[in-house]
């Protein structure tokens, strides 16, 4: 490329920068207690989720095309995962072996929507889908943290009963467990107040493990934790592979809304541009590189890729760097053994708060009814489906579809006389579905205005024409002719413009 008489040779890959090494770093401190709880979240032993954030980071960063997105374990990844897992696993001990096959699935599935060039299939999902999922999720990932928070044991299966089971039983919550529950919510919630980037989450690992070896905390830590690189998980249950199918689809098109909209939202602060196809193949290779190792399916971090925006990346060679991090971190991950469970279900709970958005169903109810319904009808499938969640967020999918198609499918008619001329003004989509509706209303219109001798026909209500809708204002108007009528089309759409010429004519 060549500018003001210099030539500029835009590097690649990019060069990797001293923002991109402290960006990384500073992403990896908060990264470890993070994987931590995420991978309890999705029901698996808390040292899977360092595996989970080490290998699809840098495998991620590879094919990334935002230079700000974190890939790794998320709360919403791991939900989606317990959901699946445990309703497909009968076998003692494939628990984790499963959650690695399913993220092998999503990924491969993500590489082909990348190798295909369809990522415009991240913009399937509507954002009042999305909001009610994620409040049904929010809602579900809390309710699951609270026993661990009380230091209880839940005496009753899945999520929301277990929750019920302890909230009614305060004479077996551990005090130790809910004062540490306590503080870890002070410093995630408190220290967000005093800096958006405040590391609240690795102060309460530290806080915990501090709290075991000093003052002897007896509830449920992570405990033992196995060091060194773990090998390649290749005996997998691949008899499960027909139980998992539809699910990882459903999981690589819902999960990746979230790295999504990161890379599209810092693509529009800085005015840089973002290529879904590329962000489809990234995290289907991080997906992949997850489940070979042992992992379980990942997806992109807001929390972390903000921090790493704040802290000066400029590549997506930070995310390289956090991942390089995490795996140095291996061998000392024994120092991670008295961290309590009630700190890692605190750092989860806290960390899904933004999730719940209160204020946007309100503001839904304002703008559009049949939207605030849609946002609802998910959230509560997603409660009542749990734990299979995904299949709240398809059924939010299918209801906003049913509702476009409804619109879709209805045309209203404006009418009004002025001086003996009556005015028609067709309102909404015209196309083979409505060509009919069309016809008929205005021929009963027509029918209301007996001595009416001209008729004008306002067409910049249609927000779209095709040739069966135009076909069938063609027959309008010919018929009307043919009654004496004087017919105008009027106000037509620069879109529309050469379809009314071709069809119409000079009526226009």
């Amino acid at each position: 490329m060549k500018v003001a008489g210099r030539v500029i040779v835009k590097r690649w890959p990019p060069a990797i920068t001293i923002g991109d090494v402290a960006a990384g770093l500073s992403v990896a401190l908060v990264l470890v207690p993070q994987s931590l709880a995420y991978a309890e979240l999705a029901g698996l032993p808390a040292h899977v989720g360092l595996y989970a954030a080490a290998f699809p980071a840098i495998a991620a960063s590879l094919f990334a095309s935002s230079p700000y997105l974190q890939t790794g374990p998320t709360a919403m990844a791991s939900l989606l995962t317990v959901g699946v897992v445990s309703a497909v696993v009968v076998a003692d001990g494939q628990y984790a072996a499963t959650a690695a096959l399913l993220a092998i699935l999503v990924g491969i599935a993500r590489v082909l929507v990348g190798i295909f060039r369809s990522g415009r299939l991240a913009y399937l999902l509507s954002q009042t889908v999305l909001t009610g999922f994620a409040s049904g999720a929010a809602l579900l990932i809390i309710a699951s943290q609270v026993p661990d928070m009380l230091g209880a044991d839940p005496r009753s299966d899945g999520v929301l009963g277990g929750l019920a089971s302890v909230s009614g039983r305060p004479d077996t919550w551990e005090r130790e467990s809910v004062l540490l529950a306590l503080l870890t919510a002070i410093l995630m919630v408190g220290g967000r107040r005093l800096h958006a980037y405040f590391p609240g989450a690795l102060l309460a690992a530290v806080l915990g493990i501090g709290w075991s070896l000093v003052v002897g905390y007896t509830g449920p830590t992570i405990g033992d934790v196995p060091t060194g690189l773990p090998g390649l998980a290749l005996d997998l249950p691949w008899g499960s592979l027909s139980d998992l199918l539809v699910p990882a689809l459903a999981i690589a098109l819902v999960g990746f809304a979230e790295p999504a909209a990161i890379a599209r939202s810092y693509a529009a602060r800085d005015r840089v541009r973002w290529d879904p196809d590329r962000e489809w193949l990234s995290q289907g290779i991080a997906n992949i590189a997850s489940g070979l190792f042992g992992g379980f399916p990942v997806g992109g971090s807001f929390s972390r890729s903000a921090l790493a925006r704040a802290a000066g990346t400029r590549t997506r060679w930070s995310g390289a760097v956090a991942g390089l991090a995490v795996l140095a971190f291996l061998p000392f991950a024994w120092l991670l053994a008295p961290l309590p469970e009630a700190v890692l279900a605190a750092i989860v709970t806290t960390s899904v708060l933004g999730l719940l958005r209160p204020s946007a169903y309100p503001e839904l109810w304002r703008r559009s009814h049949p939207q605030l319904g849609i946002a609802l009808f998910t959230m509560l499938l997603t409660l009542a489906f749990a734990p299979r969640v995904e299949l709240g967020v398809l059924g939010g999918l299918g209801l906003a579809v049913a509702i476009h198609l409804w619109r879709e499918l209805r045309i209203d008619v404006a009418e009004w006389e002025e001086a003996g001329t009556l005015h028609l003004k067709p309102q909404g989509v015209l196309w083979f579905a409505t060509a009919q509706d069309l016809w008929d209303r205005c021929v009963t219109l027509l029918a209301h205005h007996p001595e009416a001798r001209r008729v004008v026909v306002h067409l910049d209500g249609l927000g779209r024409v095709d040739l069966s809708g135009m076909l069938a204002l063609q027959g309008f108007v010919q018929d009307a002719q043919a009654g004496g009528i004087d017919v105008v089309i009027a106000d037509v759409p620069p879109q529309t413009e050469r379809l009314v010429r071709d069809v119409l004519g000079d009526e226009d």
